[in-house]
This record gives C-alpha cells, structure tokens and sequence, in this order.
C-alpha cells in the first residue's frame, strides 16, 4: 500500500498525543521540502557559474553530502503517520477486527525494534563524529572545503527517533483496538478497499483541477 489514508480522530488521550505529534512532523516534512528546493537552487547556482563564469560553487558536491540526510529521512515519520511506505497488503488487506489488528501491532512493533537500533547505532555514528574540543566540534569534514560533517550525521537518530514517537503512538492505537474490539479506531491508518482508494484519488486529483 501507498499513498494517503484516512487516520481518524476523536477526543481521547492517544488522538490528542497524535494531533501534537503530527504537527512536529508536519513541521519536518516542510524542512525536508525546503532542502529539495535548496539543492534545486545550488544545481542553478553551480551550473550558471560554470557556464557564465567558468567558476561553479564551491563545494557543491559537499554541500549536497549536507542537505541529503533532509531529504532522506525528516519525512519519514509523517509518512509513515498517513500510511504512505510502501507495503504488501495482499495478506494483511484480508483480515479484519481483531486479526488485523493483531498482526498491525505485530509489524510495528517489529519496525519499533529495528528502529529503535537504529537510533542507537545512528547515534553512536555521529558521537564518533562530533567533539566539543575540535574546530567546528567535528572530527571530520567534508573533502573539498572541509564542512563538519556532525550536523548531517546527528540527523538521522533525530529523525529515527521521531519516527519511535509515532511507531509508540501507533502500537498503543493498535493494541487499543485488539484489546477493545474496535472497527475504526483513533491514530492510525485505517485500509481502505480499492474502490475507496480509487474514489479517494478521484477526489484528490478533483480538488486540484
């Protein structure tokens, strides 16, 4: 599965958590925008230079090593928060009540854990990295014009991290559901079949026009 699905709402304490988590989310989504635009512009600064002046931007290749981990992984909670990865529902699109929560809550659960060593590994990298009595904190650099490398480095457990946050979320609504035998439950994405899939792009692709 890919692309939107509905996540429900409702007055408890595990919407509520939700609704704030997602605007931080939102918040990194937009920033991971922002970086794909700022390489848009570093690609027209570099190649104008190049032709016009015969002098591209310094460090362009250094910068992009930069901005890359923006790009790769600031959104990946809100993703994941809409249903967005993609998955294979042919399993898991056939059950329903209980079952299906029962094996939702499996595979974030197992995606909790891997993420989890992630953060710590992730984490690790980037203390390998950074030192408070080193020029610019950083132990390394960059090839060309010697960026520190620990900003980029120190990205990916915060992001990881985010996405712990809303794998926590998910397993709670999850669990919630099984233990309580719901058929539409709060904060997590719900499986739509492929007519309201295909409604739901219809209407999406409406709005636009």
């Amino acid at each position: 599965m890919a692309g939107h699905v509905p996540v429900l709402e409702d007055g408890s304490l595990l919407s509520r958590l939700d609704r704030k988590l997602l605007r931080l989310e939102r918040s990194l989504g937009l920033l991971s925008g922002l970086a794909v635009f700022s390489l848009m512009v570093l690609a027209v600064i570099s190649v104008a230079g190049r032709n016009l002046f015969n002098m591209p931007l310094p460090g362009y290749v250094d910068w992009i090593e930069q901005v890359m981990p923006l790009v790769a992984f600031m959104g990946i909670s809100f993703v994941q928060r809409d249903g967005g990865h993609i998955r294979m529902d042919i399993l898991i699109g056939q059950l329903r009540g209980r079952a299906l929560w029962a094996a939702e809550l499996v595979s974030v659960l197992l995606m909790l854990v891997l993420m989890m060593a992630l953060v710590w590994g992730s984490w690790a990298h980037f203390q390998r990295s950074f030192d408070f009595g080193a020029p610019l904190w950083s132990r390394d650099s960059s090839i060309d014009i010697g960026l520190p490398i620990w900003p980029a480095k120190l990205l990916a457990p915060v992001a990881f991290s985010v996405l712990c946050l809303r794998l926590v979320l998910q397993a709670w609504g999850y669990g919630r559901a099984l233990v309580l035998g719901l058929h539409n439950p709060a904060a997590v994405p719900l499986i739509q079949d492929t007519a309201s899939q295909a409604a739901a792009e219809a209407e999406q692709l409406a709005g636009r026009g």
